[in-house]
């Protein structure tokens, strides 16, 4: 029998949570609700319930932010489509997910920009981000918060072999999310990419519909890939965060004083998750080790060529714009 184990434990997660928070929703003036597709007892989702309960706190009960994490309320294309008609209020949108609707959401997501962190904060906490922010509230009819919070590097996993240079991903069918810069990088890389949400993953590799999957190594570990999975090679191909947008009509509704204390507690929350998922990550590599999964780092050189050689980046630009593209080579270097 094949059960997708991150339903049955992120569901029994959510009820107890909402539960909890039922008797102070009832006496808020806002009852707001912010979906989320990681599983529950990650850091990413511990820390937005504390977020919620300060948040009602120092609004004095007028402002109730439920978090439902682990897609109970649908994957990440969906939240998105459910935060921009105001089904939902809330919604941490991954800048490669949010680039279906504003391609300039996905510059920090293009394949090997960033080699470290020490580029990425400097980059999204400074020019870059700001100008990302600016395109969003512009745009579309979603208002970001201030600061992002960090999903990590995406690495892949697979059942077929180890992945040394870009030749080795040549064939693979791999589960990327529906984040149009992922997908056409996958395609540029010679991979057959395969749409699906996050909590389809385990079941597709455990059936072999997908050969593979890519996703941060929390993300990887919280999804017990390695139960179905034998080779997990350190890629770093892509960095991504997530933007905590809100849906603007939402926003609008909620006094001054109450939108500055969301922003002040969940950026102050973001620093914190970030530190969290760096904690995290220090041990994933041995777990995931002591876990199954062979473990390799490959040359990354062989893939950059190729996605210039497949015109990758001159693409992203075009469809990025030559000022956001100009600011992300600022920190990240010369790509195209």
């Amino acid at each position: 029998m094949i059960i997708n184990r991150r339903h049955f434990v992120g569901g029994a997660a959510m009820a107890i949570g909402a539960a909890a928070l039922s008797s102070k929703a009832i006496a808020a003036q806002f009852n707001y609700k912010l979906g989320h597709s990681t599983p529950a007892d990650h850091p990413f989702n511990k820390r937005l319930v504390e977020a919620s309960k300060e948040v009602l706190d120092q609004t004095n009960g007028k402002l109730n932010i439920q978090i439902f994490p682990n897609s109970q309320l649908g994957g990440d294309n969906d939240l998105l489509s459910q935060v921009r008609s105001g089904a939902i209020q809330f919604f941490p949108g991954a800048g490669l997910i949010l680039a279906s609707v504003l391609p300039v959401t996905g510059v920090d997501g293009m394949g090997f920009a960033f080699p470290s962190y020490s580029q990425i904060w400097p980059a999204m906490d400074g020019e870059l981000g700001a100008y990302v922010r600016k395109q969003i509230a512009g745009k579309t009819n979603l208002v970001p918060l201030d600061t992002m919070w960090d999903l990590g590097y995406r690495q892949i996993t697979n059942s077929v072999r180890p992945i040394t240079n870009a030749a080795d991903l040549q064939g693979l069918k791999l589960r990327v999310p529906g984040a149009p810069p992922l997908v056409s990088m996958f395609q540029a890389l010679g991979v057959s990419p395969v749409s699906m949400q996050y909590g389809e993953i385990y079941t597709a590799l455990q059936t072999k519909v997908v050969d593979g999957q890519e996703n941060p190594l929390s993300q990887i570990d919280s999804g017990k890939f390695y139960e179905v999975q034998k080779y997990l090679s350190l890629t770093n191909h892509v960095w991504d965060g997530f933007w905590i947008v809100a849906n603007g009509d939402a926003w609008k509704r909620l006094p001054e004083d109450m939108q500055a204390v969301v922003n002040k507690v969940f950026s102050a929350k973001a620093l914190l998750q970030r530190a969290d998922l760096v904690t995290l990550n220090s041990g994933l590599v041995d777990k995931l080790k002591s876990k199954g999964l062979t473990v390799n780092t490959p040359d990354t050189a062989s893939f950059r060529a190729k996605l210039q050689q497949a015109g990758f980046y001159t693409d992203w630009k075009k469809r990025i714009g030559d000022d956001a593209w100009g600011l992300l080579e600022k920190y990240a270097g010369k790509l195209a």
